[in-house]
């Protein structure tokens, strides 16, 4: 179940200006398509004069508006803005001034069965990602982690076997009241960092370096050196994710070491909409970070050091920026793709698909991740 907001059809009409065009699909999904008008290929004037009305039968002609699944998709994604009421709740918008009533969404707009995180199938409709997890349904089913009590200590004395733990961490859950609690005492905050931190904190620091490099060295071979540093770090990147963050079959089975997953990168999967767990919090950065600061410092002369590093630390800073806009931002459309593949490393499998901004390295070293192709593992 989730609460989202109902519109009435009379509102619906309301909206049938050039300015102002919305739509609805299957009666039921209210879309507001007025951003799209100048990328609709088709030209605006094939959406505008069904502004206010419900798409559905002219969506599925064949002979000039036939229109894939992904069209849907990005419908979901970027212009869903409420559900059509029906007759029996446009009676509670009556006496219901902020308009918002229970609606279910289920699995596939024709069934009644309930939405399960859990299943591993692939990426859900993108309405779906925020749809609140059951939690005592959840923990009487799976037998894993309490939701509403801190985690890194039901992790640490759980006593759960290392199959089991990485079963169902791996299995998503949605909490949807903010973020839950990790520590729950005084440590909270330091496992909660909004996403503007990072390049707040940071490109401040990174253009500091790159510019006692830049005051040093000729210009263009400067910026050479960014360019090689950023390519390192997509390397770096696919890396850490891949050896460091999923090291799950050379994980050793004992809860310290299931913790310090957890702790790692284990809750982001456990959960992976908490908008407050997608960026690295600045401390485990500097952890991180320090190895490859003095490596990169003690093989090459002090100037290139600065401009090689600087580079590869933007990668950092672009790749954490990135992370969170494909979960939560709002994508054009050349992106979606992408959204889509690290969602379905997510939602389908996470033994493959590592890379976050770009599927490269995940093709040189065969683990990329085919969207759409039927999971192999069991639930």
């Amino acid at each position: 179940m989730s609460t989202l907001p109902l519109i009435s059809k009379k509102q619906l009409e309301k909206h049938n200006s050039e300015k102002d065009v919305w739509v609805s699909v299957f009666h039921r999904k209210v879309y507001n398509v007025t951003d799209f008008l100048d990328e609709h290929p088709g030209g605006a004037e094939l959406i505008t004069e069904w502004a206010g009305k419900d798409i559905t039968e002219i969506l599925a002609v064949e002979i000039s508006h036939a229109h894939s699944e992904t069209t849907y998709e990005i419908l979901d994604e970027n212009y869903l803005v409420g559900y059509l009421a029906t007759a029996e709740e446009e009676e509670e918008l009556l006496s219901n001034p902020k308009h918002k009533q229970e609606v279910k969404l289920d699995g596939n707009d024709n069934d009644d069965e309930e939405f399960d995180s859990t299943a591993m199938h692939g990426t859900p409709a993108y309405e779906k990602l925020s749809i609140v997890t059951d939690f005592d349904r959840d923990l009487k089913n799976h037998k894993f982690l309490d939701l509403t009590k801190p985690l890194l200590m039901q992790v640490l004395f759980g006593g759960f076997s290392k199959e089991f733990y990485l079963d169902q961490v791996h299995r998503p859950r949605h909490y949807g009241k903010g973020s839950a609690p990790l520590f729950g005492n005084f440590l909270e905050p330091l496992s909660l960092t909004p996403w503007w931190v990072v390049p707040t904190i940071w490109v401040p620091v990174n253009l500091y370096v790159f510019s006692i490099g830049l005051r040093n060295l000729n210009i263009f071979g400067a910026f050479a050196l960014y360019g090689i540093g950023l390519f390192v770090w997509t390397l770096i990147e696919y890396a850490m994710h891949r050896f460091l963050f999923h090291l799950d079959d050379h994980l050793p089975d004992h809860p310290i070491a299931l913790t310090v997953h957890f702790l790692l990168h284990g809750v982001h999967h456990y959960l992976p909409m908490d908008q407050y767990r997608l960026v690295m919090p600045p401390t485990l950065f500097v952890a991180l970070c320090y190895p490859f600061y003095k490596l990169v410092f003690s093989i090459l002369p002090y100037y290139w050091a600065c401009c090689g590093f600087a580079g590869g630390f933007m990668g950092y800073i672009m790749y954490d920026c990135t992370h969170y806009i494909l979960h939560h931002a709002k994508l054009p459309s050349y992106l979606q793709k992408l959204k889509k593949y690290h969602l379905e490393h997510h939602y389908k499998n996470y033994e493959l698909g590592f890379g976050v901004t770009s599927w490269f390295w995940d093709r040189v070293f065969g683990t990329y991740l085919e969207i759409g192709e039927v999971i192999q593992k069991q639930n």
